[in-house]
C-alpha cells in the first residue's frame, strides 16, 4: 500500500472511530411523569431535555413518557421504579411517593399552607432539605421542586359551600390520606389512577375528584365532564424531578453540576407557568361553562374544622417533629 492509500486509510479509519465513539458517548435518559402531554408536567420535563442537552453539548438527553407508561399507567409504581434503579428520572407529586416514604405526605395536610409565600419557606427552606435527605435515603434523589398546585374539587351533582355538601359523593383520590380527609367529610373515596379517571368522571362511575388548576384540570380538560368547582385550596402539592440515586451516584462531579443545573432551572420554569396557569384559571373555567365558587374564611374554617382528624391522624404517620418544623417554616412566613 503506497503512502497516499495509507493516509487515506487512517483518515478513514480515525472518522469511522470518532463517529463510533461520538455515538457511544451520546446517553438517552428516561423520565416518566404522570400527567398527560399538555401539562405543566410534561413541558416541565421538556424544558429538563432541552436545558440538558444545551449544558452537556448533546451528550445526554431525555426522552420523556407521559401518563406513567413506563409503569403501566400506575402513578404510584414510578418512585419505586427509580428507588431501585429500573428508571433514570421521575417528575411526580409528593402524594404519589407516600406509598414508598409516608413522611411525604406532610407538604399535602389540609389546610397546612394558605398562599405561596408559606409553600416556598418549606421548598426553599430547611423543611425541604430534610425532605430531600429523606428521599434520599429511599434511593431518590430530589434534584429540584415543582408545583402541582392547590388542590381544588370539582363535581358534577352540586355545588360544595360547606362540608355537609360532600357528604355521599363518589371522589376520586390519588392517594391514602386524601381518602381519610374525603372520609372525615363524609365523602364516598375511590382511589384511582389518573390515568382511568376523566373516563370515570365522563361515565359517571365518580361524582367529582380534586386536584389542582393550572397543572391538570385546565389541560387535562376536565371542565368537559364536571360542573362544578369550589375554590376551597384545601391541599397543596408539589412536584419533584428525582433521579436514582443508582444513576445519580454514577456520574462525576461536573456531570452532576449539569444535571443539576438543568434540573433546578426547568423545574423553576415549571413553577412559573403553573401559577401563571393556576392564576387565570378561574376566568377561564367560567369562561368553559363551570360554575365556580370561592367559599369565605368562615366557610373555609368549617371545611379546615371538618379535616381536623384527617390532620391529626396523618400527622401522627408523618412524626410530630416534621409536622412541627413544616407548621414553624409556615408561621414566620406570614
Amino acid at each position: 500500500m503506497d503512502l497516499k492509500k495509507l493516509g487515506a486509510f487512517a483518515l478513514t479509519s480515525a472518522i469511522v472511530c470518532t463517529a463510533l465513539y461520538g455515538t457511544a458517548a451520546a446517553e438517552t435518559l428516561r423520565l416518566s411523569h404522570n400527567t398527560g402531554d399538555a401539562t405543566t408536567w410534561h413541558k416541565g420535563a421538556e424544558k429538563f431535555n432541552e436545558l440538558l442537552s444545551a449544558e452537556t453539548g448533546g451528550d445526554m438527553t431525555v426522552r420523556v413518557f407521559p401518563n406513567a407508561t413506563l409503569s403501566g399507567g400506575d402513578q404510584m409504581k414510578q418512585a419505586e421504579m427509580v428507588s431501585r434503579g429500573a428508571l433514570d428520572f421521575v417528575i411526580t407529586s409528593a402524594i404519589n411517593v407516600t406509598p414508598l416514604v409516608p413522611e411525604m405526605a406532610v407538604f399535602s395536610l389540609p389546610y397546612l399552607y394558605a398562599n405561596y409565600a408559606q409553600v416556598d419557606a418549606t421548598t426553599d427552606g430547611a423543611p425541604g432539605d430534610k425532605m430531600k435527605e429523606i428521599m434520599d435515603s429511599h434511593d431518590i434523589v430530589v434534584l429540584a421542586w415543582g408545583e402541582n398546585g392547590f388542590r381544588e374539587v370539582t363535581n358534577n351533582i352540586r355545588p360544595i359551600k360547606s362540608p355537609e355538601d360532600m357528604k355521599g359523593l363518589k371522589m376520586r383520590v390519588a392517594g391514602p390520606m386524601y381518602i381519610d380527609v374525603m372520609n372525615a367529610l363524609g365523602a364516598n373515596p375511590q382511589q384511582m389512577q389518573w390515568t382511568e379517571t376523566f373516563t370515570a368522571l365522563q361515565q359517571g362511575v365518580v361524582d367529582g375528584q380534586e386536584n389542582p388548576i393550572g397543572a391538570v384540570i385546565i389541560p387535562q380538560r376536565v371542565y368537559e365532564v364536571q360542573k362544578y368547582l369550589t375554590a376551597w385550596h384545601y391541599s397543596y402539592d408539589p412536584v419533584f424531578l428525582g433521579i436514582s440515586k443508582k444513576r445519580w451516584d454514577s456520574f462525576d462531579d461536573a456531570t452532576k453540576e449539569k444535571v443539576q443545573k438543568a434540573a433546578s432551572e426547568a423545574m423553576a420554569y415549571q413553577k412559573q407557568i403553573t401559577r401563571e396557569s393556576t392564576e387565570q384559571g378561574i376566568a377561564l373555567l367560567r369562561e368553559k361553562g363551570m360554575e365556580v365558587y370561592e367559599p369565605s374564611a368562615e366557610e373555609l374554617q368549617a371545611f379546615r374544622d371538618a379535616t381536623k382528624p384527617a390532620f391529626d391522624t396523618w400527622a401522627a404517620k408523618v412524626g410530630t417533629d416534621l409536622v412541627t418544623s413544616f407548621q414553624d417554616a409556615v408561621a414566620a412566613a406570614k
